[in-house]
């Protein structure tokens, strides 16, 4: 079950944790004329950011609206792209004659194209990660419409595009005067995740058609009334939000008031997440299909193993395996399919590690930053373990003021922290781990506990509740939260039939360590893994089954019924 260097060993601490194309592709390009300015810049799209769920303004030839990956809000476009279409989505717009006007975009993905039809439009050949693409142009002189799409190219795989704009004055009949800036903007309710706003109604001379709610500068999601609700937001966090109203020819109106609201704590004052992600390894121990195990179980969520240095500060799966275009993101790709989710487990026992190989806390953030961008993932989780990292300070320092970066680049991005345990709570570098983490304000919210490796005949019910009290009791001291504040940032990973050390969980204990996670609240629950969760009595530590006698899948069920 051990890596070293990935090959499969036995016998060590923790050692579950292991260690061309289409060418000559021509976009048109318009000729541009410079004019001046106008007095009021409105984004005259309709839906957007596709935060109204669906392609509501948008005639698509093959797309849907997906909560991931976005650029921002909780919605964008997924471009069904085959081999006989290339998912075009268009809109129909009114504008103005012989006016200056900016279609921007965020698009991801190989081979996205934007533009106007007939006219200009701009492409990207390979965007890992949302880009912005921009084209100016302008309006002939009797031109009271465009028709602006966005589209992928032939067999090239789904594209993503969110935020779409296009900037310049309104057409409809020669309306160019603004509605009235809302006024009276307030919160009127929040969670961990979301903040819900009331306004009052603007007023323009042909009436307000819509509103635009802004988080900072940036379009959170626009409503036909005078309140709305944004979501995915970051627990414990500060926004200031505004909106202004459009009226049916463009005009928008001037921001209204301006309002800060905190995000709460989180369900019992923790973060709001909870999860539900056992243990999925591509590297050995026949992988099960992921779609089978999740209809099998109802599980949604997997942690998969593992991101390591394939070089210097560059990551990849195992250290080997690129991020995109292989089994791994195939994978990724079934079990969003599925309708479920992945968490990467980034480093663990053995193994080349980002964390001693990127120089700095930024340069680090950069290699975490490309594993979130080629995922657009809503959770990472940094397994710190061994002498390179968790037993060092610079490089357990190094590790949580990268992920402090990691936060702030990335609203409402969920960061985990796993390592091991004794039976009574955090060891010594457990223990500097979570100081640390409060003393760099590195807002980790979820601090999840191996507790296994204790030793052959460990009651493992007992010792991984003894372990997660000493965990809850350190978070409460460290950080002064109450009980249930502490409860809901912490998370258990446990070891399901043998460990390494022949200690047994059954899939009685484990259910009894569910329950007891259900009861008080925690974050995050998993196991060692997926892969192993298949029966072999008699069979020992082995990679593809628990050495114990079992159901198919039996922990992965029992873990499914977590729900904090």
């Amino acid at each position: 079950m051990l890596f070293r260097r990935h090959v499969p060993r036995t016998g060590s601490r923790r050692s579950r944790f292991l260690a061309g194309v289409t060418a000559a592709l021509l976009a048109a390009a318009g000729s541009l004329i410079a004019l001046p300015g106008t007095a009021h810049a409105a984004n005259l799209v309709a839906n957007p950011g596709f935060e109204s769920g669906s392609l509501s303004g948008w005639s698509c030839s093959g797309g849907s609206v997906v909560g991931s990956p976005v650029h921002s809000g909780t919605k964008a476009l997924a471009g069904a792209v085959s081999s006989s279409d290339t998912a075009q989505c268009t809109q129909t717009v009114s504008v103005q004659p012989n006016t200056a006007y900016s279609l921007s975009g965020w698009v991801r993905g190989a081979y996205v194209y934007l533009g106007v039809t007939g006219g200009a439009s701009t492409w990207t050949p390979s965007a890992a990660s949302y880009t912005q693409l921009t084209v100016p142009f302008t309006t002939g002189a009797s031109q009271t419409s465009v028709q602006i799409y966005v589209h992928g190219w032939y067999a090239q795989g789904t594209y993503n595009a969110d935020d779409i704009s296009l900037d310049g004055p309104g057409g409809g009949g020669g309306d160019t005067q603004a509605p009235t800036a809302p006024s009276g903007l307030t919160s009127t309710g929040k969670t961990s995740s979301s903040v819900s706003l009331s306004w009052n109604a603007a007023t323009d001379n042909t009436g307000v058609t819509s509103y635009d709610v802004y988080r900072g500068s940036t379009l959170a999601t626009t409503v036909t009334g005078t309140s709305g609700t944004v979501t995915g937001l970051a627990a414990s966090t500060a926004y200031t939000f505004t909106v202004r109203a459009r009226d049916a020819a463009g005009n928008t109106s001037a921001a209204s008031n301006a309002v800060s609201v905190t995000t709460s704590a989180g369900g019992g004052g923790g973060t709001g997440f909870k999860q539900a992600a056992p243990y999925l390894y591509l590297g050995w121990g026949d992988p099960p299909s992921p779609s089978t195990v999740m209809s099998a179980t109802g599980i949604k969520w997997f942690t998969m193993a593992f991101i390591l240095s394939s070089g210097g500060c560059n990551p990849a799966w195992d250290g080997s395996r690129p991020l995109t275009g292989g089994t791994d993101q195939s994978t990724i790709n079934a079990i969003r399919a599925a309708g479920g989710d992945i968490v990467p487990s980034i480093g663990g026992w053995s193994g080349n590690k980002l964390g001693p190989n990127c120089s700095t806390p930024e340069a680090l953030a950069g290699a975490y930053q490309k594993v979130i961008d080629a995922y657009g993932l809503k959770a990472i989780d940094v397994d710190i373990e061994n002498t390179d990292e968790f037993e060092s300070e610079v490089v357990q320092d190094r590790v949580l003021n990268a992920l402090k970066i990691v936060k702030q680049n990335n609203p409402g991005i969920r960061t985990i922290i796993t390592f091991g345990t004794s039976t009574t709570g955090p060891s010594y570098w457990g223990n500097r781990l979570v100081e640390r983490a409060n003393a760099l304000g590195a807002g980790i919210d979820v601090f999840t506990i191996m507790p296994f490796d204790f030793g052959g005949g460990a009651d493992m019910y007992g010792s991984t509740v003894n372990a997660a009290e000493g965990l809850k009791a350190k978070l409460k001291s460290t950080f002064g939260w109450d009980d249930a504040t502490a409860y809901a940032h912490l998370g258990i990973s446990g070891m399901n039939g043998l460990s390494d050390q022949q200690e047994t969980t059954t899939p009685a204990i484990w259910t009894q360590i569910r329950d007891w996670a259900n009861s008080h609240h925690i974050a995050r629950l998993a196991c060692w893994s997926v892969n192993r969760d298949r029966p072999c009595p008699g069979g020992g530590v082995t990679s593809n089954c628990s050495g114990i006698n079992q159901s198919t899948w039996q922990f992965t069920s029992i873990t499914a019924g977590f729900t904090g």
